[in-house]
This record gives C-alpha cells, structure tokens and sequence, in this order.
C-alpha cells in the first residue's frame, strides 16, 4: 500500500507509531516546562506591559506570568481594560493609549494582543521605547510594512517575538525536519487548507458606546461610523484592518509551510489566485471562495484552499515529495515518512533547523530543542539576546504570503514577484497594494 492510498484511519495510526517511537509530545504548558524555563529570582522577572486585552491578549499574558508581573494593562475599551486588571491582581496601572504604556520605564517587556491593523506601529513605538515584545499574529497588514519594521528591529537591537507558536510544537518542528532532512526525497509541492471566511451583513451604523474609544480604535484606517461587527473579534473579516483566513489560520499555516520549504528568508517568483466576494454593501468584505497558487524560483509549488477540495480534506499542510508525503496540523503529524520512524529514527541532534539569518553568527543562534514553550523562548531570548524561533525577518517573508495572495485575488490574474525586491514586477496596480493609506495623526513613520 503506497502513502497516496491510506485511509484516514491509518494515517491517524500511524502517527500515532510514530509519535511514540520519538516520544513526540506537543507543547503545552507542563510544571516541567515552567520550572527549567522560570526565573530563577524575583530579579530575573520580567515587568509586562499588555496592549489589547480582549481574548488573545489575556491569553498570552496569561502565559507570560511564569516569567514576570503584569504592571500595566492597555485597552481602548474601558470595559475590557477594567476586567482585565480586576483579572490580573487588581494592581496594575490602566491606560486607554497604549503610548502611554510603552512609556514607562518600569516596564521590560510589552505584549501585544490589538487588532491587526495595528500590529506594525505598535511594535516599531515599543522597539524605539527601549522594550522588547511578544506581538500576535500576524505580523502586518502590508508587505511594506514588514520592511520597514525588519528595519526598525534590527536598527534598535530589541528581540521581537511572534505569535506564530506552531513554530513550538513539537508535531510541526518534526514534520519541517522530516521534509528538510529528506525523509520525502525532493519536495514538489505544498498544500495548505484554511478555513472558510465568515460572511454576512448588511450592518446598520450606530453610536460608539462611551466606553470604548472609536476614534483610537480605528488608528490608521480610514473613519467611518461605528459598526459593532468592525470591532473585536469580527474585524478579522474586513480587510481594513485583516486578511480574513488568509492572514488568520495562513498566518501560522503558511509559515510552516515556508519554513518546511526552507523559503523562510525569499518568497515566490510567481503568484495566481481568485475568489468571490461577497458584494454586500456594508457587511464583511473578505474573499467569500478562494485560492492561490505561488510558483517558486526552483519549480516547487504551493497552493492554499480555503475548504475542503477532493484529497485536501483537512484543514493543515500537506507536504509531498518524490518518496513520500506528509500531512501537519494541530491534531497530528501523520504519513509514511513518520510511520518509517519507528525503524529509522531521525537523527535529531545533527539536524539544524533554528539557524534563521544568524548563520554566520554562531554565538547568536538559539538551538531548536531548547525551546520549552513559545513564551518560555521568548523569555529565554530577552536574557540572551539570541533570535527567537519567530522572528520579524521569518515572519515578515511568511505574512508576505498571506498579503500577496489576497493581492493577486483582489487584482485578478497571474503576478510576476521579485522576492528580492519585494516587488511585483510589472504592475503598478498590484504594487500600490503593497502599502496602504494612513489617516493623519495615526502614520507610521
């Protein structure tokens, strides 16, 4: 029986062989894991400020308190700010403009949880201010953004990690080391199942409720009458301030996928996509169907579905290669190349992963298996100063993706880009994409 003919059933089986023959264990929170990770002295902890606190960001907060002590908490919606410090012991100070957070000097480290859209200019003010970051994905809402803030990282030395934890599960390290250390042959194409976008609207226009500041909300974008769907967790499906599933899950799906590739630091020569959309005049606006398919500069493929199509059933990254494939997402790591391991285990401690672009700089490379938790490798790399395992150059490349995807399904077509100079070739209407306007007082400069 040949990998292209296995069953679900089997698949699932034999990851789970597999998984037991390299005690594959994913990473979560363990006693463990915290102890080796935690400071070893009060002095040691970090002083955490929290920008954006609804949901996500009191999740990763949450997941900072083995190394430090929230002290400040940031929210433009007063309501939101007041739980989340009643949340967290009640003693933190509370602000509604996170600039006056990133201002104080008793804070070491900022953790950003805010909307999309304001990703990039949160991150470049908190480098300048002198404080490290942990930011949630995705990195940026446009490709020159993500240029300007590898710039700005690497100007003010500060370490910036991003959200991306997959990078810290151990089911999809393992799948990137398979396909790098060759377990596949030559890798020919990559495909990555999403997640359908959320419709619907029309929605009718209201007053801003008091507590939550409208106008410092919408930051950059341009002012409109408030709509509680813009606001909170729906603001995911308005391409004002997101990408919908491609910026969402293909945040983290396309990363791996790149760094499976081992592309992490170039992207595609090529880009096609299309989609519909749903046309509902003040509703959501993201693609309602859509695909894209990036042609690299060696001939390899890779293809986004948003839903389920024929073989590619599930939602996750479907590796195939000339011997083999294989098939990563949050629940499994499954294939032949992984049942195979049981015989052949991988020879883990030759195989380097985590090199990023300090290749020339030894001394500045972190090593994979050191990583104990996403958090607990950002703490780590705040002591060391090392590059941690989601890095703005990393991460910049991986969103690009996501970006020049949704551009090519909003422009239509076939797109020539040059990876090195992050440009379309060609086309000055896709280029113009690659940034966005920005409402005065808001700039990222």
């Amino acid at each position: 029986m040949n990998d292209a003919q296995m069953t679900r059933r089997k698949l699932l089986c034999a990851a789970t062989a597999g998984s037991a023959a390299v005690m594959l264990m994913p990473y979560t929170w363990t006693s463990g894991a915290e102890d080796r990770a935690a400071p070893k002295s009060p002095n040691e902890r970090w002083r955490i400020g929290c920008i954006g606190m609804r949901y996500q960001g009191s999740v990763i907060a949450r997941e900072a308190l083995p190394f430090g002590d929230v002290v400040a908490i940031c929210d433009v919606d007063r309501h939101v700010r007041e739980q989340a410090r009643a949340s967290f012991g009640s003693t933190a100070e509370i602000f509604e403009n996170y600039t006056d957070l990133i201002a104080k000097k008793n804070i070491d480290v900022v953790l950003i949880g805010a909307p999309d859209h304001w990703h990039t200019k949160m991150v470049i003010d908190a480098c300048r201010a002198g404080k490290d970051i942990y930011c949630e994905k995705p990195l940026t809402l446009t490709v020159d953004e993500g240029k300007l803030l590898c710039r700005v990282v690497k100007e003010t030395g500060r370490v910036v990690q991003v959200g991306t934890w997959q990078r810290s599960d151990a089911r999809f390290r393992l799948a990137c080391e398979l396909v790098q250390g060759g377990r596949l042959g030559a890798l020919r194409k990559v495909t990555v199942v999403l997640g359908k976008n959320t419709t619907g609207g029309p929605f009718d226009p209201q007053p801003a409720p008091k507590h939550i500041n409208w106008n410092l909300w919408q930051g950059q974008t341009p002012n409109v009458p408030y709509v509680p769907e813009r606001c909170h967790y729906t603001f995911r499906w308005w391409y004002e301030y997101s990408g919908g599933e491609m910026t969402d899950s293909g945040a983290h799906h396309l990363d791996i996928a790149q760094w499976g590739m081992g592309t992490q630091h170039t992207g595609p020569v090529e880009v096609e996509a299309t989609a519909r959309y749903p046309m509902v005049p003040g509703g959501y606006n993201v693609a309602v169907d859509f695909r894209a398919k990036y042609r690299y500069a060696n001939g390899m493929e890779l293809e986004v579905l948003d839903a389920q199509r024929g073989d590619n059933s599930r939602n996750g990254i479907l590796f195939e290669g000339d011997a083999g494939r294989l098939f990563v997402n949050r629940g499994t790591v499954s294939g032949k190349p992984v049942e195979d391991l049981a015989a052949r285990p991988f020879p883990r401690d030759d195989f380097k992963l985590y090199d990023f672009d300090n290749r020339d700089r030894p001394e500045r490379m972190g090593k994979i298996d050191a990583i104990k938790n996403h958090m607990g490798n950002f703490y780590d790399c705040t002591r060391s100063r090392k590059t941690p395992v989601s890095d703005v150059v990393s991460q910049h490349r991986s969103v690009s993706l996501c970006h020049l995807g949704n551009i090519a399904m909003r422009t239509g077509g076939k797109l020539a880009w040059d990876p090195d100079a992050e440009q379309f070739v060609g086309t000055s209407e896709a280029n113009k994409l690659l940034a966005r306007e920005q409402r005065k007082g808001f700039e990222v400069t």
